[in-house]
């Protein structure tokens, strides 16, 4: 008899877990589209860390190439723009959870990524470079990066690629601006980061210097979560009307200088 018992007792609890974990996979499922009419705010998630497309501004505010990309999908969608700001590779994970809306963080689309998200238009074409030392004659390029203490913001493409290059020591960090702090400071020998940052941190610090070659070219797009299509046809549409008026092209010059 105690024998049944427990039996019934471990198929009870085993059925009641399934019960449990389908309830919460169903409670995890978001509407969007019917969270921001009903709460008339949409979430942008980004890492203010960088400069042109996504910054701290002197006020203190979330600004950039991607901020005022966002701030014209909330306004096609009639609500208010939230923006959370966080770690970059913390991103997809708060889409995933629902914590955010969307992503804009100038995030390249990679095979991986495309796993977790889907991915609107591409809006900008960017490259990958390498940051030396101003008095650096040993790193040329790529080839050179061998042996060498390459930083990296944690997370990126930049990491991906400087961890494909042989024998190299990666130190990541959450800012890009750390590890421009460590090259200038002799603890690393060069940064690899996306070609507008790099422009801007080295503007910032005559010390430095961009090497000519691109390690890759790649392209940022807006990130939405799986099967999220009609937010993400509204976000397609701000990305095109935005094109077709030539006010895309406002912002590019406005933020990006080009």
């Amino acid at each position: 008899m105690r024998m049944k018992k427990s039996l019934f007792t471990k198929i009870a609890i085993i059925v009641l877990s399934f019960i449990l974990a389908a309830a919460f996979v169903g409670c995890g499922k978001v509407d969007t589209m019917k969270r921001v009419s009903k709460n008339k705010v949409v979430i942008m998630g980004t890492n203010a860390e960088f400069p042109p497309f996504e910054y701290r501004n002197d006020k203190g505010e979330v600004d950039g190439f991607d901020a005022a990309m966002a701030k014209e999908i909330a306004k096609e969608l009639g609500v208010e723009l939230k923006i959370e700001d966080m770690a970059f590779d913390s991103l997809l994970n708060a889409l995933a959870s629902g914590k955010i809306d969307f992503v804009a963080a100038g995030m390249s689309v990679t095979e991986e990524r495309l796993e977790n998200a889907d991915f609107s238009e591409a809006y900008y074409t960017a490259s990958q470079k390498i940051i030396v030392k101003k008095d650096n004659d040993t790193i040329k390029g790529k080839a050179d990066l061998e042996g060498k203490k390459i930083g990296v913001q944690e997370g990126t493409t930049g990491d991906l690629e400087a961890s494909k290059i042989n024998n190299v020591q990666v130190s990541r960090f959450k800012k890009g601006i750390d590890a421009v702090m460590d090259l200038k400071n002799g603890k690393i020998d060069a940064v690899v980061i996306d070609a507008s940052p790099a422009e801007v941190f080295v503007s910032k610090n005559d010390d430095l210097k961009i090497l000519e070659e691109d390690l890759t070219e790649e392209e940022y797009a807006i990130a939405v979560r799986k099967g999220d299509k009609e937010l993400l046809d509204v976000i397609n549409k701000v990305i095109k009307n935005l094109k077709d008026s030539g006010k895309y092209d406002e912002l590019v010059t406005q933020y990006i200088g080009q």
